[in-house]
């Protein structure tokens, strides 16, 4: 049988104490006390009904850290019917699985014969730790929570995504964040047996430093209160000071290695693409401040110039692989004022994508159509002989004509009048 142990940090107050970091003492209880995600859990909404009438089925959440993906599971335990049980995939694996299932078939530990299981970072779980729970989320002996920061439909098997609703939850508003501070502030089991002075400008800046991320916000919060002297007035005074040396810089949701590494650098070459200089470089920003390599930024650049800029002005193409070039030989700090000079050359360019869809076109072509023979008049005849064979023969040699150009056949007979190169308004 399962230690109760497992479930102590999803089950209520009894468990807590003042050792406990604030951000776990004061996690709501109730889908009253729950702040933010008004998308999914608007009382008009499917979640917000399936919760209040413990009809929940699957559900995979993902979003960024302190977003509250946790603090819902415990809103869910403490208002489900059904036994609840909470594993980390860092730790669990394929036997803390087997446990739970034969503690919910069985009818003296659980009458209902059904179960809801949390997993944190399930993404985490290998497929065969996956798998394992297949079988029992389709006959609906586990009602499944997942939780995770990766977008689920790259990390988790498609097998449990189709069996479950996947929601999406946003970082925290600031507004969000400062209710829930102010929260902490008053309530018993948060911050208030502490004399606090703190102005709520200062919490509005603490909130703003989070990024939605409330679990930073709260740990930061407590830092301050907790390393910071009573004063002869009997109050604990937190200025914004104390706030900046408490949480030091503003926290980033950039992960270089998550899901976020790939939303940020769509929207790095959609701004480029785009023509917003602005966009370019603050998506560049996001990307080095979050420890992105540079080298693939650069390469990134080198695309963009080519695909999206293309014949509107080739120079681009120079331009940004110069930066490339050079982002190698010199590496960081300087590179970022390389990497930003190409990105920005190539944003404020014109752009024509002829190129790009001239060669998608051909080698659609190639792969899927009889395209016929090379002309023989444009073939070479290294040797004498191949000439009495139709090679080369009446080949027209361009420079020997006005312009330097002469109307001949290049494409095969098959492929004659086929166009692929479309000059744009861009291109001059």
């Amino acid at each position: 049988m399962l230690k109760e142990i497992i479930r102590a940090d999803l089950l209520g107050e009894k468990y807590m104490n003042n050792n406990e970091p604030l951000a776990y003492r004061i996690r709501p209880r109730t889908l009253e006390e729950y702040v933010g995600q008004e998308h999914v859990l608007g009382k008009d909404k499917i979640l917000y009904r399936t919760i209040k009438a413990d009809r929940l089925s699957s559900i995979i959440l993902f979003g960024p850290p302190g977003c509250g993906k946790t603090s819902l599971a415990k809103v869910i335990s403490e208002t489900t019917k059904y036994k609840f049980y909470k594993i980390n995939a860092v730790t669990a694996g394929v036997a803390d699985i087997k446990r739970v299932i034969e503690e919910t078939k069985n009818f003296m530990v659980n009458p209902i014969g059904k179960s809801i299981l949390f997993i944190d970072e399930i993404h985490r779980f290998n497929k065969l730790q996956q798998d394992a729970l297949l079988p029992y989320v389709e006959n609906g002996l586990i009602i499944l929570i997942g939780a995770t920061t990766e977008n689920p439909y790259f990390e988790v098997n498609k097998a449990l995504i189709s069996r479950s609703m996947v929601i999406k939850l946003e970082p925290l508003t600031e507004d969000n964040v400062y209710k829930i501070l102010k929260n902490a502030i008053e309530r018993k089991d948060g911050l208030g047996e502490y004399n606090i002075k703190i102005e709520d400008e200062t919490l509005k800046k603490l909130a703003s430093i989070s990024n939605g991320d409330v679990r930073t916000a709260l740990n930061g919060l407590e830092i301050a209160v907790l390393t910071t002297n009573m004063e002869s007035d009997g109050y604990i005074h937190i200025t914004d000071e104390v706030i900046k040396n408490s949480v030091q810089t503003r926290k980033s949701i950039f992960d270089k290695n998550g899901d976020s590494h790939y939303d940020n650098i769509s929207a790095f070459i959609k701004s480029m693409r785009g023509s917003d200089a602005d966009a370019t470089v603050f998506y560049l920003a996001r990307a080095l401040n979050g420890g992105e390599d540079p080298m693939f930024l650069a390469r990134r650049i080198v695309i963009c110039a080519s695909e999206d800029v293309g014949m509107a002005n080739p120079n681009a193409l120079v331009v940004a692989n110069a930066a490339m070039q050079a982002v190698h030989m010199v590496g960081m700090p300087e590179a970022r004022i390389l990497l930003s000079e190409a990105a920005l050359y190539v944003a404020t360019s014109k752009k024509s994508n002829a190129s790009y869809l001239a060669i998608n076109k051909a080698l659609e072509d190639v792969q899927n159509k009889d395209t016929g023979t090379i002309p023989m008049h444009i073939l070479n005849a290294p040797v004498e002989d191949m000439k009495k064979l139709g090679y080369h023969e009446g080949y027209l040699y361009p420079h020997n004509f006005p312009g330097h150009w002469i109307e001949q056949q290049y494409l095969p007979d098959k492929m004659l009048g086929t166009k692929y190169y479309i000059k744009d308004e861009n291109i001059d």
